[in-house]
């Protein structure tokens, strides 16, 4: 069983404070704000890293899932859009959005429509987010 970390610290309030975000491995390692989450300052936030995580297992689960199915991907690209919006008092993750492009030679676009799907129920992080709608558009390069 592998167990990965991933440590945050916040220092201030809300709106003026700061804080930090870094990685088990080391690889990565960030500022973050109340700036960097909802205005236009440098340095990463929560939504961000949640699009990275869920486009990099997602793009793993379609390479595996067209694998089993005999087709040999030379590429898969995903953007993950996670959209965060006020909702009520507070802010609400209502949205993510996976656009999916693939390099997979002799699949035909609805062959690959259909294990796109499957990744995105099957896919781990997909699985953990299944509490927010998640939408997509595949496509063949």
């Amino acid at each position: 069983m592998a167990v990965r970390k991933a440590q945050a610290e916040w220092r201030g309030n809300l709106v003026e404070g700061r804080g930090n975000v870094e990685v088990e491995s080391g690889i990565f390692k960030n500022s973050y704000s109340f700036q960097t989450r909802f205005g236009e300052e440098k340095g990463t936030n929560p939504e961000e890293l949640i699009g990275a995580a869920h486009a990099a297992c997602y793009s793993m689960a379609l390479s595996f899932i067209l694998e089993q199915n005999k087709f040999k991907p030379v590429k898969i690209s995903t953007e993950a859009s996670v959209h965060i919006d006020k909702v009520g008092e507070g802010f609400k993750i209502t949205k993510i959005f996976l656009d999916v492009k693939g390099e997979v030679p002799g699949i035909e676009i609805k062959e690959f429509i259909k294990y796109a799907n499957e990744a995105k129920t099957g896919c781990p992080v997909s699985q953990a987010l299944a509490a927010t709608p998640i939408e997509m558009k595949a496509e063949l390069l």
